[in-house]
């Protein structure tokens, strides 16, 4: 396949990476220190799964110097993610498919409203991989798996053929059938991680420990939970209980990006994760009191450090 990844951070560098060792033509798009280093040096990732050193890559921070390609993999940070949209058109063609594995759930609706519906497929993706250094990305664990399909339920070429070109990289991948339903199952304890490690600059141990924010974990948790019901995702009505169960699986060292970005004074994802529960809520007459203290009080931080 043909691959262009769009946003070479943690996410894009390790998966197209693999792909591209899998023997796939991957392009990468990045900017800044990122991409001198892929000029210069080409893109390492480290992992417990198998180092990959690719010595020369095809790096550009202009999708339009690129031919067209089969599959984008979309991984810039959501308040891009409209203009990196737009500067994507240039690389499809009818078929071209789109998959973004970032954070939240309103990724599609803009992909969706930028680049036409037939162009996106749904995805999640669960790796802890970062930008250790320019060009080096580092993957912690052994959990590497992509999960993506048509929002119709429909098995397509574009599905197999991607599901196959992870296979050539080692890359654990499922094709869904009810990919809505995934990508909210995943938001549902995305949302409670992020919101609160991040309110309370503390990993998920102390926070599932003590009764009070245990209680207020749950509570996020729940208030996705409705909203998702009340828009037509089918979640049980129990599903923030199965969450919080989850949540007592995890080391208690558990963080989320969010909180990395709050602790090194970066941009906050905070306004289309816990900020977009409570416009929906809004939206749909559901109350989410707790997603709002969460919006509310890290809008302090939202815009990083100045």
């Amino acid at each position: 396949m043909r691959i262009a990844v769009m946003g070479t951070g943690g996410v894009g560098g390790y998966f197209g990476a693999r792909l591209a060792e899998g023997g796939h033509d991957v392009a990468f798009v990045a900017r800044g220190a990122q991409l001198a280093a892929l000029r210069a040096n080409g893109l390492r990732v480290e992992s417990p799964m198998g180092d990959v050193h690719l010595p020369e890559v095809e790096a550009t921070d202009d999708p339009g110097t690129l031919d067209p390609v089969d599959l984008v993999l979309f991984g810039v940070k959501l308040w891009d993610t409209e203009a990196a949209a737009g500067q994507i058109r240039p690389l499809l063609r009818a078929d071209t498919a789109v998959v973004s594995f970032q954070n939240g759930v309103v990724k599609d609706d803009i992909l969706r409203r930028v680049l036409g519906p037939e162009h996106v497929l749904g995805g999640v993706c669960y790796i802890a991989a970062t930008i250790a250094e320019p060009g080096v990305i580092r993957h912690s664990g052994n959990m590497q798996k992509l999960v993506f399909g048509e929002y119709d339920g429909s098995q397509s070429a574009r599905t197999a053929r991607f599901r196959e070109a992870c296979a050539d990289g080692k890359i654990d991948a499922e094709v869904s059938d009810r990919i809505e339903r995934t990508i909210w199952e995943k938001f549902v304890f995305l949302v409670g991680l992020s919101g609160t490690t991040s309110l309370t600059r503390s990993p998920i141990g102390p926070i599932r420990a003590i009764d009070r924010s245990r209680a207020f974990l749950r509570d996020v948790m729940d208030e996705v939970v409705r909203v998702a019901r009340a828009q037509g995702v089918p979640l049980p009505e129990d599903y923030a209980d199965d969450r919080l169960a989850f949540v007592d699986t995890v080391p208690d060292t558990m963080t989320s990006s969010m909180h990395h970005d709050l602790e090194r004074g970066n941009r906050l994802e905070v306004p289309w994760l816990s900020g977009d529960v409570v416009d929906r809520g809004r939206a749909l007459g559901v109350p989410t009191p707790a997603n709002r203290a969460i919006a509310d009080l890290l809008a302090v931080h939202a815009e990083g450090r100045k």
